[in-house]
C-alpha cells in the first residue's frame, strides 16, 4: 500500500487505441451497474474564474462497486481559448484510492480516457436506440476530439453507417472530421450546412455551445435519434416533441442544459422517457412516433471504470511509473 502507480499519457493513449470494444463493454456494464444501485456518484464541483469565464475545471468524485469496487475522481480542465494556440481545449487527471483503506493507489493522464467514455457512451446509446436499422446517414455537429472520437466509436460498435456529414464553423476542422470519417469508417464524408445535418438519421452534437441555437419547431422524424453530448444546443421546446433518454436523471436536470431548460419549461419531469440503463435493461418503451434525443450529463463512474481497465491494462504491459513509500506513514504508532 505504499506504492503509488503513475500512468503516463503515452501509455493510456497506447492501450486505448486498441481497447474499443473492451470500453463500449465496459460503459455498457457500468450503465447496468448504475442503474441497479451499485455506485456512488454525486454532483460534479466546478471550478471558475473571473478572468476567464469560458474556462473551467471540474472534479468528478465517485465510487464504482462490483468486479471495480474503487473509489476515483477525474479532475478535469476544459480552456478553449487553448484552440487558438494549437493546444488541446482539455487535459484530466484521474485518481484512484483503495476502497478498503482509502490509500491512494494511482494517477493517470486521462483526456485520452474522459474522450474514450465520452464516445463510449454516445455509442452504446446509438446502438441501443437504433437496433434493427440497416443504414444510417450520420450528422456531427462540432468537429473536434470527442466528435472524432465518437465517430472511432460508432465504427466499433458495428453500427451500419452508411455516409456521414460533418458540420463546424470552422470550414478546416470540419474538413479534417470528413476525411477522417471516410478513413475510419470507410464511408462517403462531407461538410455541409446545419439544417442538412439535421436531416440525416443520427445526428450527434459535439460542440461548446453555452445556449441552444436549434430551434424548438426544427422539423424532426419519427426514429430519428439525436446524440445530445454537448448537452446545449437544442431548445428545450424541441425535447418535449422527443423520447428523452438520459444517463442520470438528477445529474442531467442542471447546470442550463437542454433538459434542465425543458423542466423549467414545463415545471415537471413528465417530459423524460427514462435513463439509459433502464433501457438496456428492456424496462422502457420509447414512442415509435417520435425521434429520440439521448443527453448524458456524463458520469464519473464511467472515467473510473474505464481507468480501472487502464490501470491493470497499464501494469501488465510494464508502462506504469511506480513511485515506492509514496505513503509518508504506513503505521498509526
Amino acid at each position: 500500500m505504499t506504492t503509488f502507480s503513475v500512468v503516463p499519457g503515452s501509455v493510456v493513449s497506447g492501450i486505448l487505441a486498441d481497447a474499443h470494444k473492451d470500453v463500449l463493454d465496459i460503459v455498457t456494464r457500468t450503465y447496468l451497474a448504475h442503474e441497479q444501485g451499485q455506485s456512488v456518484n454525486p454532483d460534479s464541483y466546478f471550478l471558475r474564474f473571473p478572468e476567464k469565464p469560458n474556462s473551467r475545471v471540474i472534479a468528478l468524485p465517485c465510487y464504482l462497486g462490483g468486479d471495480v469496487d474503487t473509489i476515483g475522481m477525474k479532475w478535469i480542465a476544459s480552456f478553449p481559448d487553448n484552440v487558438e494556440q494549437g493546444l488541446p481545449r482539455a487535459s484530466a487527471t484521474l485518481l484512484l484510492n483503495d476502497y478498503a483503506t482509502g490509500y491512494p493507489l494511482a494517477c493517470l493522464e486521462a483526456a485520452g480516457i474522459s474522450a474514450a467514455r465520452t464516445a463510449a457512451s454516445a455509442a452504446v446509446a446509438a446502438r441501443e436506440l437504433t437496433r434493427g436499422r440497416d443504414d444510417l446517414s450520420v450528422a456531427v455537429i462540432g468537429a473536434g476530439v470527442i466528435a472524432r472520437t465518437i465517430l472511432d466509436y460508432l465504427g466499433a460498435a458495428a453500427l451500419p453507417v452508411s455516409d456521414v456529414l460533418v458540420h463546424d464553423l470552422d470550414a478546416a476542422s470540419a474538413g479534417h472530421l470528413a476525411r477522417h470519417a471516410t478513413e475510419r469508417l470507410g464511408v462517403p464524408a462531407d461538410t455541409g450546412g446545419l439544417a442538412q445535418a439535421l436531416e440525416r438519421d443520427l445526428v450527434v452534437f459535439a460542440t461548446t455551445a453555452a445556449t441552444p441555437y436549434v430551434p424548438g419547431d426544427t422539423p424532426l422524424r419519427p426514429g430519428q435519434v439525436l446524440l445530445n453530448i454537448s448537452l446545449r444546443d437544442l431548445a428545450p421546446e424541441l425535447l418535449l416533441r422527443c423520447n428523452n433518454v438520459v444517463d442520470d436523471v438528477d445529474h442531467c436536470l442542471k447546470a442550463q442544459t437542454s433538459p434542465h431548460l425543458a423542466e423549467q419549461l414545463t415545471g415537471g419531469r413528465d417530459f423524460l422517457t427514462g435513463t439509459l440503463g433502464a433501457l438496456l435493461e428492456g424496462r422502457i418503451t420509447l414512442d415509435p412516433a417520435r425521434p429520440t434525443v439521448f443527453s448524458p450529463f456524463g458520469l464519473g463512474i464511467l472515467d473510473l471504470a474505464v481507468g480501472h481497465h487502464v490501470l491493470h491494462a497499464a501494469r501488465a504491459r510494464g508502462g506504469v511509473v511506480e513511485i515506492p513509500d509514496f505513503i509518508g506513514e504506513t503505521e498509526r504508532w
